[in-house]
């Protein structure tokens, strides 16, 4: 009898705790995991943008941050747009190392030397197969910035695929930047390159000065 009913208790047990699981399991839903992830890691941006640290080393600490979080090479393929096909594995190479030195430059220059940012998340709504998480960036005594990120699960992990920042997608604009120079020079993507390498070298020369 004892036997008989500790394996029905068991039994409940095993059950019940199923049920909790598979009600657990159906509240997470896309939405649910993009905005865990972009909540992580906004969270983990502001603790560097409010750290003591200098604007360099804030640098050197977002790099990392945001290759695990952000898709910068398909971003990177996006904005290079048509002109990627035509592109020779050399060529596609250097893009690729010279966009990620721009986008690293392009976020830290935004950041400044802030302290007090907070970061808010607003509504999840699908974009196509990847779902658009809402945030809202604030800084003090300045304008709050409302930002956008383009969440994917595509690769079988959240990636940030694209950003909208007060505007249209950063992959739209910047390709359209990238298409009006290349229609200039003759579609020629090697002067593309000397134009990546000569922005980042600008912009890390204050640095290489101290």
């Amino acid at each position: 009898m004892k036997t008989a009913l500790s394996r029905r208790h068991t039994l409940g047990l095993a059950f019940a705790a199923a049920m909790l699981w598979g009600t657990a399991a159906a509240r997470a839903t896309p939405a649910d995991d993009a905005r865990a992830f972009i909540n992580t890691f906004g969270q983990q941006m502001v603790a560097i943008v409010n750290s003591n640290r200098s604007l360099s080393e804030k640098k050197s600490a977002f790099q990392p941050l945001l290759e695990n979080n952000v898709d910068i090479d398909s971003i990177g393929r996006t904005c290079l747009g048509r002109y990627w096909r035509v592109a020779t594995p050399e060529q596609r190479t250097r893009f690729l190392s010279l966009f990620h030195q721009v986008v690293v430059n392009s976020i830290t220059d935004q950041i400044g030397d802030y302290r007090g940012v907070t970061f808010t998340i607003g509504r999840v709504t699908p974009s196509g197969t990847d779902q658009a998480v809402d945030t809202v960036i604030n800084r003090p005594e300045q304008p709050a910035v409302n930002a956008q990120w383009i969440v994917s699960f595509g690769s079988g992990r959240p990636m940030v695929m694209d950003v909208v920042a007060e505007g249209p997608r950063l992959s739209v604009t910047t390709q359209q930047d990238y298409a009006s120079f290349l229609s200039q020079h003759n579609g020629s993507i090697d002067a593309l390159l000397h134009a990546l390498e000569r922005k980042v070298a600008a912009h890390n020369a204050p640095a290489q000065a101290h």
